[in-house]
């Protein structure tokens, strides 16, 4: 019924135009179904996208030297670049770190630091520390204080050994080898007798001093220090000629206190010697 009616008004709108314009309607109707047609058989026949023959990218694997790059960039404890790396002084103040707490989504934490008179405290980032002494920031390792306008590092002390497990089995003389750990840290002249230094050259410069247990070993590795271990820096300052040699071991007086960088292996360990009052 309907395409009856739909024909009638069809005839009857043909009957008021021309009969040549009334042909060519027809004409463009038929040439535009025609060309739909043949788009639909062409879309069937090779079902392309609109922009050609579109295929999903590929994945592409990266160059070794990339991803040796990106290996070493990456830290799986959560040590990364900080905006306090450029900071390369230690601390000379007479303060002790013994703990830290990181809070690196809020940009925050906490440190236990002992002053002068030994008592712990829990210090928060902008808190004081000493008068004019304000704790900056944490680190995984290291705090970075500011006093007078500087910054400076304070590193956790590591350089005191692990506790010894003695095997009961083994008798109660087992530990008799093991060097007791001392409050005040071995003497002046026990790490002038029991740490050898020699200057390490890489292409005919100096970059470093490498250290090596003289005697029993026991003050080396009081000291914390491991064979093989490689001094790159001393406060912070980086070993770049044999006078540093010299300059370290004026160093070692009664009460010092190094913060000594030192390689190890492919880590980097940060080592607080402390000597006794003692000569």
């Amino acid at each position: 019924m309907l395409r009856t009616v739909t024909i009638e008004r069809l005839s009857r709108v043909g009957q008021w135009l021309p009969r040549d314009v009334y042909f060519w309607a027809k004409a463009l109707i038929l040439a535009a179904i025609a060309i739909q047609l043949a788009r639909l058989a062409w879309a069937i026949a090779t079902p392309l996208g609109p922009v050609g023959d579109w295929r999903p990218a590929q994945a592409r694997a990266m160059a070794p030297a990339a991803q040796a790059a990106l290996i070493a960039g990456f830290d799986p404890f959560g040590r990364g670049a900080s905006p306090d790396d450029a900071v390369t002084s230690v601390t000379d103040l007479d303060i002790a770190l013994f703990g830290v707490r990181e809070n690196i989504s809020a940009g925050t934490g906490s440190a236990i630091i002992a002053g002068p008179d030994g008592i712990q405290k829990s210090i928060g980032v902008g808190e004081e520390i000493l008068p004019g002494v304000r704790l900056s920031a944490v680190a995984f390792d290291y705090i970075v204080i500011e006093r007078g306008g500087r910054k400076e590092k304070l590193f956790l002390d590591q350089s005191t050994p692990a506790e010894v497990v003695v095997d009961a089995a083994a008798g109660p003389n087992a530990a008799s080898d093991v060097p007791a750990a001392s409050s005040g840290g071995i003497s002046a002249a026990e790490a002038r007798a029991g740490i050898a230094l020699a200057p390490r050259s890489e292409g005919g410069r100096v970059t470093g001093l490498a250290l090596s247990p003289q005697g029993d070993g026991k003050i080396f590795a009081a000291a914390g220090f491991r064979p093989g271990d490689i001094v790159t820096a001393i406060n912070g300052r980086r070993i770049t000629s044999p006078a540093d040699l010299a300059a370290l071991s004026g160093q070692i007086i009664p009460g010092a206190r190094l913060s000594i960088t030192v390689e190890r292996g492919a880590e980097t360990v940060p080592v607080a010697l402390n000597l006794s009052g003692n000569p």
